[in-house]
């Protein structure tokens, strides 16, 4: 048994609220990196997470130290030519795909797509096509953390093998809750963190690719160097390392929630948030509140609600629910007044009700 440590509920999209036994995991006794028993370590994360959504013999998980950005700008930096990128916006998380490819001079095509309702896939056909251009590559996020929109990413990859035209993808909310199969959903590079569904700790992200995507990297002139994909994969292959100085305790904790996540199954861990979703989305409803995507078309992991009023303010709202212990995050829209709501982490459906409760206290004394 782990002594308990103070539990705060995050309804935030990640960092989540983590098991005593994740936190209580990082408390180790100090090792070099460089040695092969934690090579080991490395080893076992890097094919367990490609477990949870392809076939290791064909797919590799490349860990990187940082936060999940870093997974996305090592994807979008690293994989294309000099081809033509299409990616997806309809939210604050492919607009920011956009500002990376920007960034680093990769020549993108920018498909502009409703932040509140699905991916029209025959108008990102006709765009495809009238592009006139040689197009390598396309990009979307699975699912939209801004809103809580889930992107159609299957049938996305259909369109792409139409195409021969590889599949990014920022799965950063949607991996290790909503059930993914790579090869099935057409998908040669997904990037996520260890601080959302996985329920460990921020300090790791890493990109899942197919093995033979990434062996045509191998000469390609790199863009960048911390970052760079291929060099991180070649790397690990050869030493079971990666090239810098990795996060060893968040490591240690993420080996923990990884087993956690096996013994809970991904199937259950979603069935676990959408109750906790369904709680939230009644409560809404009876208090009078409105939310942004349509339920068909929701993740059923983060709701972006509208505020109750005009003079509502979010911070005054937010420090309550810090006093009693609850953490909840602004809205992401531009011209929009919205805070959103994650029914991810070690929470349940109580909790929910709990938040409701305090959000019903709070609105009454507007």
């Amino acid at each position: 048994m782990y002594p308990a440590v103070k539990r705060n509920i995050l309804l935030t999209p990640g960092p989540t609220t983590t098991t005593d036994s994740v936190k209580w995991a990082q408390v180790v006794p100090d090792i070099c990196p460089r040695e092969a028993e934690f090579g080991a370590v490395m080893e076992h994360i890097s094919t367990e997470l490609t477990r949870l959504v392809a076939e290791p013999e064909y797919y590799q998980t490349i860990l990187f130290g940082g936060s999940g950005t870093a997974a996305v700008e090592a994807m979008i930096s690293s994989v294309p030519g000099s081809e033509a990128v299409v990616i997806v916006n309809n939210g604050a998380y492919g607009k920011r795909m956009c500002e990376i490819a920007a960034v680093y001079g990769i020549d993108y095509l920018e498909f502009k797509s409703p932040f509140d309702d699905a991916i029209d896939i025959a108008e990102l056909e006709r765009y495809i096509q009238a592009s006139g251009r040689e197009i390598s590559h396309l990009a979307v996020v699975h699912h939209e953390t801004t809103t809580g929109l889930l992107n159609k990413v299957k049938e996305i990859g259909k369109l792409c093998k139409r195409y021969h035209i590889d599949m990014l993808v920022d799965a950063m909310s949607s991996f290790a809750a909503i059930p993914m199969d790579m090869k099935e959903m057409n998908i040669s590079f997904l990037a996520s963190s260890s601080n959302k569904n996985l329920q460990g700790m921020p300090g790791v992200s890493f990109v899942i690719a197919k093995k033979s995507k990434l062996e045509k990297l191998k000469d390609r002139k790199p863009r960048n160097y911390y970052l760079n994909l291929y060099a991180q994969y070649q790397y690990f292959v050869e030493h079971a390392q990666m090239r810098f100085t990795p996060p060893v305790q968040t490591l240690y904790a993420l080996r923990q929630a990884i087993e956690e996540l096996k013994q809970e199954s991904i199937s259950k861990r979603y069935d676990r948030y959408t109750t906790s979703w369904k709680t939230l989305i009644s409560g809404l409803k009876r208090l009078g509140l409105t939310h942004i995507v349509p339920e068909e078309h929701h993740s059923r992991i983060i709701t972006s609600i509208h505020e109750p009023h005009t003079d509502f303010d979010f911070q005054s709202m937010h420090d309550y629910f810090y006093s009693k212990g609850m953490m909840i995050y602004p809205g992401k829209l531009e011209g929009l007044k919205t805070f959103r709501i994650a029914n991810i982490g070690d929470i349940t459906a109580k909790d929910m009700e709990l938040f409701l409760e305090l959000l019903e206290e709070y609105i009454s004394r507007l």
